[in-house]
């Protein structure tokens, strides 16, 4: 009887890639930049997938349907879940457990990546090397360094898309609120929240660390429920601040899974932006309420609040798709850099509950010219049972499906992505300073990033030091000079030289 595979453990992948002969690399480098070409409409972008676990098969799912790709090779340690995520596709593809083998095939001009978080910086570096083009889930990298040398990189490779996965700026609702806010519909938006609330969300798999399921659960390969969750809202604020935070601070806490994790279970952020506006979010693992949009959505969502008006909403999930309601406020204020006002209107207090106004898209738009009878009347029943409340408006695509396919137009194009290089490293910081913010207690700016993680610039080399016949160095005065002890014997002194410090600095991206 043949003994069962074993799984490896995240430690036990990160020394078999080292170890591994390079060459594949290389050959991956060699291959790749002839894959950069041209692409006719009728033409499918063939693309492998690199990580097809939880993650990576939820997004082989999406994939399978769109037509604008075809799905020719994929990649995992996991011999079972490279066999289960096959069998979902009617392509075939090739399939490797060493990812490098999978970019030195030259049929793949697209990867999507879909490994644990501690991986993605290498795995995207190699992918940009070997001349493919780049769609990363978040948060795009991992430490610091890592921050610096994808820019670096990346801008060797300008002919290259690389796309971060930040959904919710496909999705019409996100979008549609953003202009709400460009167009001053809002008023001044000075405050957002955000929560992503779970229970109990992940759980430890049978074999803690040594277990790859669990690689969320430990800091050594995650950066926990920031990183995984607070991700995507920290995206949001930047995106409709239309700025980057200035401080953020934070309190975090392992207090109620004593499951031998020992990423935090619970974090509360507050993150402060030019002129004062402030983000707040919130993750916990005990409880999923939501209490905004009528509580008709779990776990997570979104309040921005302006001096005109607010906006609930959610990207919510394949079964309850993104969704928004609009509330306009009663007396809408100015903001005025002047003494405060002390008179406040009872009308505030008076005005009573409100009903969310329905953010109507292109879905329940009445076109008059172009829609049928029916298709009019679909639309006009839609938005009389979201005046009543009885249903939520919500959007008629997963943003999932319009990113993966906007990633691959793009690649078609050479387009630049909604969800960039610089807005993926822009939510790598965030996710990196605010663990630091809780972990240190303390607030952390975000200006901390321009130096962390950096070398330290190389020191210039020592001047030579030339001695004189009586042994004192050059640069030495008569009064600190030791006076000369006479030679006995009667061969010549030797005069030597002090080689200088060598100045060849080190490739940064060697790893």
């Amino acid at each position: 009887m043949s003994k069962p595979e074993r799984t490896a453990s995240p430690a036990d992948i990160s020394r078999e890639i080292s170890r591994r002969d390079a060459l594949k690399t290389g050959a991956a480098i060699m291959a790749g930049p002839a894959l950069l070409k041209v692409h006719a409409d009728s033409d499918p972008v063939k693309f492998g997938v690199i990580g097809v676990g939880s993650r990576g098969s939820y997004l082989v799912d999406h994939l399978a349907h769109l037509d604008t790709g075809r799905c020719v090779a994929l990649c995992d340690v996991n011999q079972q879940a490279l066999d289960d995520t096959a069998k979902k596709l009617t392509t075939n593809p090739k399939k490797y457990k060493d990812y490098r083998e999978l970019l030195a095939d030259r049929d793949v001009e697209a990867v999507v990546i879909a490994v644990p978080l501690y991986l993605h910086f290498q795995v995207t570096r190699d992918t940009l090397q070997a001349g493919k083009h780049v769609f990363c889930e978040k948060s795009l990298v991992f430490k610091p360094d890592e921050v610096h040398l994808l820019r670096t990189l990346a801008a060797e490779h300008p002919k290259q898309v690389l796309q971060v996965g930040l959904q919710r700026r496909y999705s019409i609702y996100f979008q549609s609120v953003k202009k709400m806010i460009d167009d001053g519909i809002l008023g001044t938006v000075t405050h957002i929240h955000g929560q992503w609330h779970r229970n109990p969300g992940w759980t430890m798999k049978e074999g803690g660390k040594g277990n790859p399921k669990n690689w969320r659960l430990f800091r050594e390969f995650s950066g926990g429920l920031t990183a995984e969750l607070a991700s995507h809202h920290i995206d949001v604020a930047d995106w409709y601040f239309g700025a980057h935070p200035e401080f953020v601070v934070g309190v975090g806490g392992l207090d109620f899974w004593k499951d031998g994790r020992d990423v935090f279970d619970n974090i509360q952020l507050i993150y402060s932006y030019p002129g004062g506006r402030k983000f707040m979010y919130s993750a916990i693992t005990t409880c999923q309420h939501l209490p905004i949009l009528s509580s008709q959505r779990p776990e997570f969502g979104l309040v921005i609040m302006g001096t005109a008006g607010a906006v609930e909403m959610t990207l919510g999930s394949d079964n309850a798709p993104p969704t928004a309601l609009w509330f306009r406020e009663p007396e809408p204020t100015t903001l005025s850099s002047g003494p405060p006002s002390t008179t406040a209107s009872a009308s505030w207090a008076q005005v009573g509950p409100q009903k969310g106004i329905p953010i109507i898209t292109p879905a329940t738009q009445v076109d008059w010219q172009k829609d049928s009878f029916l298709a009019r009347e679909s639309k006009f029943a839609r938005r009389w049972l979201y005046d009543k409340g009885i249903m939520l408006p919500q959007e008629d695509r997963n943003p999932v499906d319009t990113e993966l396919e906007s990633f691959l137009s793009d690649v078609r194009s050479g387009n630049r992505p909604r969800a960039d290089l610089e807005v993926g490293l822009a939510d790598s910081t965030a996710v990196i300073l605010s663990n630091l913010a809780m972990d240190e207690n303390r607030r952390v700016y975000f200006k901390e990033m321009e130096t962390m993680g950096v070398a330290p610039p190389t020191p210039p080399p020592a001047p030579p030091v030339a001695a004189t016949e009586s042994g004192a160095p050059a640069t030495a005065t008569a009064a600190t000079a030791k006076p000369a002890v006479p030679a006995k014997s009667t061969k010549a002194p030797v005069i030597t030289k002090r080689a200088p410090a060598s100045t060849k600095a080190s490739d940064p991206l060697k790893p």
